[in-house]
């Protein structure tokens, strides 16, 4: 599969949404086995980032909402669709070959196995609220970190919003998305 490539610049604020609720870039393969296969037991959550501008605008959103839950994963981490194009095509080589290539991704894996997955036409039928109710469900059922992901007063600081279209999609989900 042939993905674009995008101007670095561009998609940081895009990255910057995740990295500032606790997510960890891992741009390579090693950094992705790592992180997965690192410990036995480990909860680790995988957000494919991307462009995409409903379904990823309803992701990362609702993801940075539902780390504020009081069991989170041990450890958060991303790549972006378009970026790191070799970690990517060992992720869906290895650890996502049961599914289509999608991006946005967002994938709960424990003990090195996937437990839960939502796909781009999974999050294009919800919105950033949605999200967040999944994936806290995911999270009190598989994870034992205790959270939130940041403190709570710099959670409420974020200001920055989600826009597709004419709708908005806030970090809480409440104004709606695309």
């Amino acid at each position: 599969m042939n993905m674009p490539t995008y101007d670095p610049a561009a998609v940081q604020p895009l990255r910057d949404e995740l990295l500032t609720v606790g997510f960890v870039e891992t741009p390579t393969v090693a950094d992705v086995d790592t992180a997965i296969l690192g410990d036995d037991d480990a909860t680790v959550l995988l957000v494919v980032n991307s462009v995409c501008g409903c379904s990823a605008g309803s992701c990362r959103p609702g993801i940075s909402a539902a780390l504020q839950n009081d069991h989170i994963p041990d450890r958060l981490i991303t790549v972006f669709a378009g970026q790191e194009k070799e970690a990517l095509a060992h992720i869906r080589e290895t650890y996502l070959s049961a599914y289509p290539p999608s991006s946005p991704v967002i994938a709960l894996f424990k003990g090195g196995k996937i437990v839960g997955l939502a796909q781009r036409s999974d999050i294009q039928e919800t919105d950033a609220g949605g999200v967040n109710i999944a994936m806290r469900k995911l999270f009190d059922k598989y994870c034992t970190a205790v959270g939130p992901s940041i403190p709570a007063a710099v959670y409420d600081a974020l200001e920055y919003t989600i826009t597709c279209g004419s709708k908005i999609a806030r970090l809480d989900g409440s104004q709606g998305s695309c």
